[in-house]
């Protein structure tokens, strides 16, 4: 997707270093900074600390720590499975992250040379990855393309960030939004702020900025009320984990949008790859719920005057709880966008069904 104008990926290698660049996204929508990692560490720590985000956005970021282990030493395969371990363990919630790394191992031949087969395989992952989101954007413009009138734009509301950010490129819940836009279809977007860490406001709304897409930020509990008053016409949201029956989780406030739309008849969908969904869990209660840092909720991140960032306080000193995600059961899910098509909820076995030939 562009940035003032230049086309970017959010993670590549750098063929002249053989490191590999990430967006930091813990500095937007302030500053466009690059982050170089050099070694599996550096990508635990970028995924641990949320400089990458998004779940297939960290599996991808897994298979290249694969690859800077591999990079390192070439011929030890029990030190990549031991940095294959670690890096599972960066961050609970997502699946991506386990399926990536899982991936790659599996696809090893560890007699063979590790850095050539760790380099194919996490540049596949993101190049896979691309071709999903573009078809998940093929697939959901559909569904936007049949409430335009072609004279007023689809309102479409959206939750956290499942932009391009979160991916490799196209994003998921923006890739029906992109196609639209790029099709000529007209197409506004609500753009939750998503607090505590305002994805929505940081990095949906600087996405939607840079491809010139018509956008708003609302705080997290205006979705409801634009519901009410018609204001909205679907919800797309993105999901860290959906489980064999179709509970979505994704980040914290959610459920209370799907519970809106319901209440509203509203539409409202899920856009994901299928690696994004964890046949092995029925139930979302099952997956575990990242506690993060009460900092998110007391401090606030901006530039001062003279444009260096400063984190500012902004509650007293009151016992915090920082739940990073929730549970959408499936009876609230009017369908799932997956590169193959679209799904509801009771047809997630027969897609199961599919990708098992």
């Amino acid at each position: 997707m562009l940035i003032n104008g230049t086309p970017y990926r959010s993670i590549w290698l750098d063929e002249e270093t053989s490191n590999v660049h990430v967006i930091d996204q813990r500095a937007l929508p302030w500053r466009f900074e690059i982050r170089s990692m050099r070694s599996s560490d550096d990508a635990y720590e970028a995924i641990s600390d949320m400089t990458v985000r998004g779940a297939p956005l960290i599996g991808a970021t897994a298979a290249w720590g694969l690859y800077l282990t591999a990079r390192a030493e070439p011929e030890n395969y029990e030190h990549l499975r031991r940095t294959a371990n670690k890096l599972m363990k960066a961050r609970p919630t997502a699946i991506n992250l386990r399926w990536a790394v899982e991936k790659v191992m599996s696809g090893i031949d560890p007699n063979q040379d590790l850095r050539t087969q760790t380099r194919q395989l996490a540049e596949s992952i993101c190049d896979d990855d691309v071709d999903t989101c573009s078809a998940i954007g093929d697939h959901g413009v559909a569904l936007i393309n049949r409430l335009t009138d072609g004279a007023s734009p689809v309102n479409v509301l959206t939750h956290c960030n499942a932009g391009w950010l979160a991916t490799v490129d196209r994003g998921t819940a923006t890739a029906p939004i992109y196609s639209a836009h790029e099709q000529g279809i007209l197409v506004h977007v609500w753009v939750d702020e998503t607090r505590p860490r305002n994805q929505g406001a940081s990095l949906t709304a600087w996405e939607l900025h840079h491809q010139n897409i018509a956008h708003t930020i609302i705080v997290d509990n205006a979705g409801g009320l634009l519901m009410q008053r018609g204001d909205v016409d679907m919800v797309i949201v993105g999901t860290d984990r959906t489980t064999a029956r179709g509970d979505v989780v994704n980040k914290i406030g959610t459920y209370l949008k799907a519970l809106s739309a319901h209440d509203n008849d509203i539409p409202f969908y899920v856009a994901l790859p299928t690696s994004t969904i964890d046949w092995t869990i029925s139930d979302g209660q099952e997956v575990p719920i990242e506690d993060r840092s009460d900092m998110e909720v007391t401090h606030l991140q901006g530039p001062d005057a003279t444009g260096k960032l400063q984190n500012i306080q902004v509650t007293h000193n009151s016992p915090v709880l920082n739940p990073g995600f929730d549970v959408t059961p499936a009876r609230l899910v009017t369908g799932f966008i997956t590169e193959f098509g679209i799904f509801r909820p009771d047809e997630l076995q027969s897609l199961r069904q599919r990708l098992a030939y």
